[in-house]
């Protein structure tokens, strides 16, 4: 048995892995879906990018973890990779669902085409906010209209700082046992797509696997039964 702490990713809580964490339970595991601060059921709770790291690790810790997989999705494989490096020997492996990783000194936004000017202004422009996006920002992505409505209903603005702030790590993310699963849909053949350059070199690593799903970016919603049968193989490797 494992244990799968399940992150999902900006502006979303644990309520995201609903249609997930029943298979992972199924099949005889511990599953722990975490919302991060300021989201969620934990809206109003102040938080940056050291705060989310922390929320994994303490639950981790609180929970008695070991064996742990973490998951991290889009936005929260930064948090998930940095807290994997810091919860030791009770990682079994982490796994990045269609995800940004953690660069040392650098943030989410800093990888952004601009350099995140766009997502900064926003920010600022919302109170300290990513705000939540129109259902249009759904499209293509294999999502039925009531899986998008779910999606919109559910979303709650995004701290600001846990987007603009550094992540810290102590040694290289290769050095990890992990899974990359990337996403693929909009019309590309998932045998010809590749991942960016920065996850590009980490799943050339010795540790590092690459996983393809035919799918958008939200696998969670839009085939849960796959995304589970892909972290329950991940867990194994």
């Amino acid at each position: 048995m494992v244990n799968f702490v399940l992150v999902a990713g900006a502006r979303l809580g644990a309520w995201a892995w609903d249609e997930v964490a029943p298979y992972l339970r199924a099949a005889g595991h511990g599953v722990y879906p975490l919302t991060l601060s300021g989201l969620a059921d934990k809206r109003g709770v102040p938080a940056g990018q050291a705060t989310h790291v922390q929320d994994i690790v303490a639950e981790v810790e609180r929970q008695g973890l070991r064996d742990v997989v973490l998951v991290g999705h889009s936005y929260s494989g930064i948090p998930v990779g940095q807290a994997a490096e810091r919860i030791g020997d009770r990682l079994a492996r982490a796994v990045f669902v269609d995800s940004n990783v953690p660069t040392d000194g650098e943030s989410f936004v800093s990888a952004w085409p601009d350099g995140g000017t766009a997502v900064t202004a926003s920010i600022a422009e919302n109170g300290g906010f990513w705000p939540v996006p129109p259902a249009s920002h759904y499209d293509g992505e294999g999502l039925t209209d009531e899986q998008i409505a779910r999606l919109v209903r559910g979303s709650t603005p995004h701290p600001g700082a846990t987007l603009t702030e550094p992540a810290v790590l102590a040694r290289p993310l290769s050095e990890l046992p992990a899974t990359y699963i990337l996403c693929v849909l909009a019309g590309a053949e998932p045998e010809d797509a590749e991942p960016d350059a920065d996850v590009a070199e980490l799943v050339d690593s010795e540790h590092w696997r690459l996983i393809k799903m035919d799918t958008g970016h939200w696998p969670m919603f839009s085939q849960p039964r796959e995304l589970a049968r892909v972290l329950l193989d991940a867990a194994v490797e």
